[in-house]
C-alpha cells in the first residue's frame, strides 16, 4: 500500500506487463502501417473488383439472365440493393434505372 488513499499499488510484474503491452500495440500498429502503405491500394482494387463481378451477377439474374452461379447468389439481391447508389455513382452515372428504382 503506499499509504495514501489505501489503494495497493501494481507490483513490478504487472508494470512490465502493461509496458509489454504497450510495445507489442506499437509494433502491431507499425506494422499494419507498412502493410497498408505496400498493399493497401491493391487489395482494395481487388476487392472493388470482385464487388463488381458479384453485382453484375446480380443483375443479370434481376433481369432474368441465366446465371451460373444463381443458387449462390439470389438470396444476395436484397444486399445488392442497398449499396446499388454508390455503386453506379463510382460507375460515372448520376442517375440510374426508373425514378423511385435508386436515385
Amino acid at each position: 500500500m503506499d499509504g495514501r488513499d489505501g489503494a495497493a499499488r501494481p507490483g513490478p510484474l504487472v508494470r512490465a506487463g502493461r509496458r509489454a503491452l504497450t510495445a507489442w500495440r506499437r509494433v502491431e500498429d507499425f506494422h499494419q502501417a507498412v502493410f497498408e502503405a505496400r498493399w493497401g491500394h491493391a487489395r482494395r482494387r481487388e476487392a472493388r473488383t470482385q464487388q463488381d463481378t458479384l453485382r453484375a451477377l446480380l443483375m443479370l439474374e434481376a433481369l432474368g439472365v441465366d446465371d451460373p452461379a444463381a443458387y449462390e447468389t439470389l438470396d444476395l439481391i436484397p444486399y445488392m440493393v442497398a449499396d446499388l447508389h454508390a455503386w453506379h455513382r463510382r460507375m460515372g452515372r448520376e442517375e440510374f434505372g426508373s425514378p423511385g428504382g435508386c436515385c
